[in-house]
């Protein structure tokens, strides 16, 4: 009997049906009437798990250490498989881990940086080895930019990953341009040529989708590089990744069983919110709307102060009597995501709840953090040289990556 494949038409039927609520897609995220993405809708929508209680304590009790603050504070939220790679590693089978970032611009702002936090976590506490992928060929066949461009900003953006502490002994880097093939590169620009005389043609932008999504699928499969897991075939894979890109996996998921492999197991975050309000993401083309890592002590105050939404009151007098609306407040959301110690944390909800804290002192504490977090990963990625970038993307064995 042919396995029941997990895009079932029933399926494709039900996400069919709640475009019209939100969509979340990895190139489109869009809540109804500009409100809140659902997060309770969207796991039932993709029909992933909610990242129980349970799971968070079983990480803790199997590395020996305190959940990271993004599980403890549900910034990651939801999973598919995740209880079998904990199976699988309790039973002493290692796995690799797999993630990327799409390098189309010079800075990062903070919620690219939440993967790759988490991940460096990950990494640190189940001692695993890691593939990151730059996918410069994406932006290259989407965005208006050369091959060059895209290769010298995909070696930008590594520094900025480098920057965040991976362990070279377990993590390998690799551009899709480089590590694919020099044909890859005639293969994009003969496509996107090949799409530019084909513009009208409305099968046009799903051979792009198509193409994108066979690539960054690959990597979840360990025989894609054979010069780390040769004859480590059945290695089990996991993905940590925001939630927009499940939908890549979930094909990736429903092929895996057909050509012999494990399917990848994924755990996923939700977005870090905008300044101007929790209605999505941010957004790199509009610098106002987030905190990048290249940005001043004196950027960052000014963008909290003037941008970030409150949800505190219209006046100190109506403030002090009704509190702040914690729902809507994004230095509080902001603080939930960076600010590591849990009782400050929910101090600061208490008082600020209450009215008994003002919405310019909750901005001055995250503006506190949001500095210190920022000055910390620029001193790391000017240390981050050239040859360090060279030497992350070198094919080699990494021989104690289990170790």
């Amino acid at each position: 009997m042919e396995e029941k494949r997990e895009e079932s038409e029933e399926q494709k039927n039900k996400d069919q049906a709640q475009d019209h609520e939100q969509v979340v897609t990895p190139w489109q995220v869009a809540a109804k009437d500009s409100g809140k993405i659902d997060y309770d809708k969207l796991i039932d929508q993709f029909g992933c798990q909610r990242l129980d209680p349970s799971l968070i304590d079983r990480v803790h009790r199997l590395t020996s250490r305190p959940p990271h603050v993004f599980l403890r504070r549900g910034v990651f939220f939801a999973h598919r498989d995740f209880n079998d790679i904990l199976d699988a590693y309790e039973r002493g089978e290692k796995f690799y881990l797999y993630t990327g970032r799409g390098p189309s611009s010079e800075s990062l702002h903070l919620g690219h940086l939440i993967p790759f936090m988490f991940t460096k976590y990950l990494q640190d506490a189940f001692k695993v080895p890691l593939v990151i992928q730059l996918t410069d060929d994406e932006k290259c066949m989407w965005k208006n930019l050369s091959v060059e461009e895209c290769q010298r900003l995909a070696r930008e953006n590594a520094k900025d990953i480098i920057a965040c502490g991976f362990d070279i002994t377990r993590t390998f880097i690799f551009s899709d341009f480089d590590y694919v093939g020099g044909l890859w590169v005639y293969l994009v620009l003969l496509g996107k040529i090949t799409l530019e005389k084909l513009a009208f043609h409305p099968y046009s932008q799903l051979i792009q989708y198509d193409s994108c999504v066979v690539v960054q699928a690959v990597p979840s499969f360990p025989s894609s590089f054979p010069h780390l897991f040769s004859g480590k075939e059945n290695l089990r894979c996991l993905i940590p990744c925001a939630i927009d890109q499940d939908p890549y996996f979930r094909m990736t998921r429903d092929v895996a069983p057909r050509i012999g492999y494990n399917k990848p197991a994924l755990i996923e975050s939700s977005f870090f919110p905008a300044l101007q309000g929790e209605t999505g993401k941010m957004s790199a083309s509009d610098p106002n709307s987030a905190i990048y890592v290249t940005d001043s002590a004196k950027d960052i105050k000014n963008k909290i102060n003037r941008y970030a939404f409150s949800g505190g009151q219209d006046s100190t007098e109506k403030h002090r009597q009704y509190g702040a609306n914690l729902e809507v407040d994004i230095p509080v959301k902001y603080l939930d995501f960076f600010l590591d110690d849990d009782k400050e944390l929910e101090h600061i909800k208490k008082e600020y709840g209450a009215g008994h804290m003002l919405t310019g002192e909750v901005k001055q504490r995250l503006i506190q953090v949001l500095t210190e977090l920022v000055e910390r990963h620029r001193k790391a990625r000017a240390a981050v040289t050239d040859e360090m970038v060279d030497a992350f993307m070198a094919v080699r064995p990494l021989p104690n990556m289990f170790n």
